[in-house]
């Protein structure tokens, strides 16, 4: 039985476009799922961060 694939597509017309990414390793056919914080597979288990990570500040040099 085939999973429901309902919130991953908008249709308008004639037309389709993809709401989630799709994963970068399993390819076009397997979507990220939306978390608070992150976007995961769950298939290959790949995630990434929807924040960008803090700015490292360089130590002071000893004068």
């Amino acid at each position: 039985m085939a999973k429901a694939r309902v919130g991953l597509y908008d249709v308008k017309g004639d037309t389709f476009t993809r709401t989630h990414r799709a994963c970068p390793k399993c390819g076009a056919g397997t979507f990220l799922a939306e978390h608070k914080d992150r976007r995961s597979c769950g298939r290959c288990g790949y995630s990434e961060s929807k924040t960008p990570p803090p700015a490292r500040s360089k130590p002071a040099k000893p004068a």
